[in-house]
């Protein structure tokens, strides 16, 4: 007897449908066959979906049954098969009778005693039910909130292989999942840190606000302990809030990657992932043998920061330019070629030399000029170029450390990053995702125009920092910026000399 069931697969973040055809058939050999190009996982789950079946009291088939995973030609790779392969084994040997299987995606790790286990990918898998007009999804309990964000599609929550049965025999209603979007948007939305608790550093808040303003990427220099990492962790409390299909994207790439924590049904805040130097080029832009999501993807619609910036490897860091300038991974492999978003804005943090302390007045540097020149050199300058601000984080002195006075807080920055971003919105019409960072050399001209006075200000600049072609666009773009925090249309030589200003690393320490 052939039964059939609806399942997934996973290629980068998406979804690709998987039908699960099981055939218990008299005739041949005993024993059970999994065909269709599985992994190891898939393989071994023959077993552990044996003991579950029979664990849960039913009775395993003790003919030859071959379970077929189409299209064949899909590497198919997790736990994901285990609980359609349990349901359509049961089915296909009659113990069973289903009732309404073909309207249901089905997936599920299961353990030995047929309990039903947590599963990646959850969301993605919902997305294509309710794409390809099936009646609903049928997952473990603890991702059943995942599921139940996509409206118009009935998510089955169940716990055990003897409830799955149940539901789909018909002899066992399971009330769905129902998961109101605006309630988790409002509650989920909140950020646990704020700029307020931020002492000083006045001068690099308004280098973040630029930078979330604009959509720029930045890199901190400054001594040990000046605040770098709490500044970098604040700032995806002064971005613009993450819309629903933002929002979505995001959660999908964190379900699919397995970083999505059990019961949590959508991201409403910008994510900030913060690797230690020592990750690997996989770890960081993605990749592996099955092509993985890596940091910068994990970062898609945040905030990537990497502190000790230099003493990431030089493989890792280079790897980031492609992303920066596209916006996506492309990982090639000889039998397919994965994307995965990757639109993120680099924050980077590094001290000015090997010791740290080569612009604190209060501590003497012991580095000399070759030391300083080397650690520098560890940053390659196409890198830099693509960096729109660099920042200097002085030391905080001891009489700000201990007012009793908050710093500006990050509503107040929100409300400023907003209002520059509205007139980014009303600047470049229907494409909402486009902002003065993203610009490119026909935009700039277009919308970059300078007076006499700011195009002396540029050409001495240009002239004595020696800036390339790229910062010389950084520094329009930052102008641009600028100016749109402070509502006015035309640029002045104000605004780009303090562009200037960010262009921390063209001109020596």
């Amino acid at each position: 007897m052939i039964s059939r069931l609806h399942s997934v697969a996973f290629c980068g973040i998406d979804a690709v449908p998987v039908e699960v055809e099981i055939d218990v058939s008299p005739h041949g050999f005993a024993g059970a066959t999994v065909v269709g190009l599985p992994d190891a996982a898939v393989k071994e789950s023959i077993e552990r979906v044996r003991s579950a079946i029979q664990n849960s009291g039913y009775t395993f088939p003790r003919y030859k049954t071959v379970v077929n995973l189409a299209p064949a030609d899909v590497r198919k790779e997790g736990p994901v098969f285990d609980l359609p392969i349990a349901l359509g084994i049961v089915f296909g040997g009659g113990e069973v009778i289903p009732e309404h299987d073909a309207n249901y995606l089905v997936l599920g790790e299961l353990a030995l005693d047929g309990r039903v286990r947590v599963v990646k990918g959850v969301l993605s898998a919902a997305l294509l039910a309710k794409e390809r007009g099936l009646r609903g999804i049928i997952v473990p309990e603890e991702n059943a909130r995942e599921a139940g964000v996509v409206e118009g599609l009935e998510v089955i929550p169940v716990s055990s292989l003897t409830q799955a049965l149940g539901f789909l025999s018909g002899q066992l209603p399971v009330d769905p999942v129902c998961i109101g979007l605006e309630e988790v948007f409002r509650t989920a939305s909140e950020y646990d840190c704020d700029f307020a608790e931020v002492r000083g550093q006045e001068a690099v808040k308004r280098a973040m606000t630029i930078a979330a303003a604009g959509r720029h990427n930045m890199l901190m220099v400054g001594p040990p302990g000046s605040g770098k990492t709490m500044l970098a962790k604040r700032l995806p409390s002064i971005l613009p809030p993450l819309t629903l299909e933002e929002s979505l994207e995001t959660t999908r790439i964190h379900s699919v990657a397995g970083e999505l924590q059990p019961g949590v049904a959508l991201y409403a805040t910008r994510p900030i992932r913060a690797p230690h130097h020592s990750a690997s080029t996989p770890a960081l832009v993605g990749g592996g043998t099955i092509p993985q999501a890596g940091e910068v993807s994990l970062a898609h619609h945040g905030v990537l920061f990497l502190d000790e910036f230099p003493e990431f490897s030089r493989q890792s860091l280079e790897a980031l330019r492609q992303p920066l300038e596209d916006a996506e991974v492309t990982i090639a492999r000889a039998h397919t070629t994965t994307k995965f978003p990757a639109s993120f804005m680099l924050v980077a943090a590094m001290n000015p030399c090997p010791c740290g302390y080569f612009t604190d007045p209060a501590r003497p540097c012991k580095c000399s000029s070759p030391q300083i020149d080397k650690y520098l050199a560890r940053v390659s300058g196409p890198l830099i170029d693509r960096i729109d601000i660099h920042a200097e984080v002085p030391a905080v002195p001891f009489h700000e450390l201990r007012t009793q006075r908050d710093g500006t807080p990050s509503e107040a920055m929100r409300a400023e990053v907003m209002f520059a971003r509205e007139r980014q919105l009303a600047r470049f019409g229907a494409d909402g995702r486009m902002t003065n960072g993203l610009m490119g050399p026909k935009q700039i001209r277009k919308f970059c125009h300078l007076d006499d006075a700011s195009e002396r200000v540029l050409r001495q600049a240009m002239t004595e920092l020696g800036l390339s072609a790229r910062a010389h666009d950084k520094v329009l773009r930052l102008a641009r910026t600028i100016a749109d925090l402070a509502g006015v249309e035309n640029l002045t030589a104000e605004h780009v000399s303090e562009a200037i200003h960010y262009r921390r690393l063209d001109r020596q320490l």
